[in-house]
């Protein structure tokens, strides 16, 4: 018993300790000027919205949430959305890795004049430690996460870290 509790003890911490980390990390690297949506709260929502990936294509083929676009980031073309998301008053949610690239992605948006962008806190690393599904190129789910490199890797609590 005594084992089971430090077990928890230190494995519930250390979630803890990742969710502060990112959290240090976003407040760092953006000034929230697109609204943040949890991976639970995207996960309970009962209706139909755009999610956009907006990391690089190796990232995406790994895996990405189901039913993801595919926008990138260093290749993100703004009308391509337009296209593909003519109401402007849909609701979007912009994921990254972490979400940090997706806010970029979200303020272009913005910009453009989309009303209801979100970006998913803490992005696809995220989602998947809170156990939530991601799917490979062929739609079926998968494990693994592509996590752009070793050192962003570190965000990344669960699942097959791959980065080449």
């Amino acid at each position: 018993m005594k084992y089971f509790i430090l077990f928890l003890l230190f494995f519930g911490s250390t979630h803890i300790q990742a969710q502060k980390s990112i959290k240090k990390l976003l407040n760092k690297y953006n000034d929230k000027s697109v609204p943040y949506i949890t991976p639970q709260e995207l996960k309970a929502l009962n209706k139909d919205v755009f999610l956009l990936d907006s990391r690089e294509p190796k990232e995406y083929h790994t895996s990405h949430l189901k039913h993801a676009i595919h926008v990138g980031y260093d290749e993100f073309k703004i009308d391509s959305i337009q296209k593909k998301i003519p109401n402007k008053n849909s609701e979007i949610i912009v994921y990254c890795s972490v979400g940090i690239r997706s806010e970029s992605i979200g303020d272009s948006l913005k910009k453009a004049g989309y009303k209801n962008v979100k970006n998913l806190y803490g992005g696809i690393f995220e989602w998947k430690n809170n156990d939530l599904p991601v799917y490979n190129s062929v739609e079926k789910e998968t494990d693994s996460i592509h996590t752009f490199s070793l050192k962003w890797s570190q965000w990344l609590k669960k699942g097959i870290k791959v980065y080449e």
